[in-house]
């Protein structure tokens, strides 16, 4: 099989490798597309030079062969998910109960654009207890889980929807009534939910952003402050949420989350967008991600 290789101060390169076999308990997918994201290249930046890394991340394939005890699934299942090492090859070792289907019928970048981002798109928004004709206001609404954030809210009945981000036009043809810059003192009238997965000093500006019984749900990795004073006088809450702590605690949640999605996907509601590559390619999509130039996913397509 081909693998991409990763080691800090040296280009990604594809060297090929002998297949592995399924562990006991896991499935041995064949993949025909993986996710390229900002958590990628910001392992590839911390790296020390020379370090070899292994990095995961999202997938779409089929399985080929069952570790033993693996019941559920079966060899020429399609599925997507993720794996958390050696996500960037022809063939990933996956965690049963960290994939789900996937329709035979959808193009493999479609599905994987759903997998992780339209999966933590919907999730975020079920979390925050969203009624449709509530507003929303999505930070980082031109990224590959954000502009699906848009959709989702706008196919779920949402009165309102902003997106925070550089990229108008693609944020206006996702679905967004308004976009704001990061930069913009004020981000106008308050809403009933912000989604942030920036992080940092966004956190405060989503607070301020909130109408009174407003919810914020942090999903980044960005960190950030939060004054409790500033919550008191419009009741307002920040949640925290990962889809793993999710996938842990209540599985039976992703798995109605997923049959949304697809189900959203067939009546045309949502429409993922993706800038794909071949797994050649590798270096140009890193360098799409690692300067913020990507509109929607961006895909590397292995099959």
């Amino acid at each position: 099989m081909r693998r991409i290789r990763f080691a800090a101060g040296h280009p990604a390169e594809v060297v090929p490798e002998p297949d592995p076999a399924p562990s006991p308990g896991h499935l041995l997918v064949r993949t025909e597309a993986v996710g390229v994201s900002v958590g990628l290249a910001r392992l590839l930046a911390a790296g020390e030079r020379g370090e070899l890394a292994t990095p995961g991340g999202e997938f779409v394939g089929a399985v080929v062969a069952l570790g033993s005890d693996v019941a559920g699934f079966a060899v020429g299942d399609r599925v997507g998910g993720v794996v958390f090492r050696d996500a960037f090859a022809d063939l990933v070792v996956a965690d049963p109960r960290l994939v789900g289907p996937v329709p035979a019928e959808v193009d493999a970048a479609v599905a994987l654009a759903l997998v992780r981002g339209g999966l933590l798109a919907l999730s975020t928004l079920r979390a925050a207890r969203f009624e449709p004709g509530e507003s929303v206001l999505v930070t980082a609404a031109a990224s590959g889980t954000g502009h699906l954030a848009v959709q989702v809210a706008r196919a779920l009945g949402a009165g309102r929807v902003v997106g925070s981000a550089d990229k108008a036009d693609f944020v206006r043809g996702c679905g967004a009534d308004e976009v704001v810059t990061y930069t913009r003192p004020s981000w106008g009238d308050p809403v009933d939910v912000v989604l942030d997965g920036v992080g940092g000093d966004l956190v405060a500006r989503g607070v301020a952003a909130l109408a009174p019984f407003g919810r914020l749900v942090a999903f980044s990795a960005g960190g950030g402050i939060v004054d409790v004073a500033g919550l008191l006088g419009g009741a307002k809450s920040v949640i925290g949420f990962t889809v793993g702590t999710l996938n842990r605690t209540r599985p039976e949640l992703v798995d109605r989350h997923r049959a949304e999605l697809w189900d959203l996907l067939a009546a045309d509601r949502l429409h993922p967008r993706h800038i794909d590559f071949p797994l050649e390619r590798v270096t140009e999509a890193i360098e799409l991600i690692t300067t913020r130039a990507n509109l929607g996913c961006v895909v590397l397509r292995t099959g």
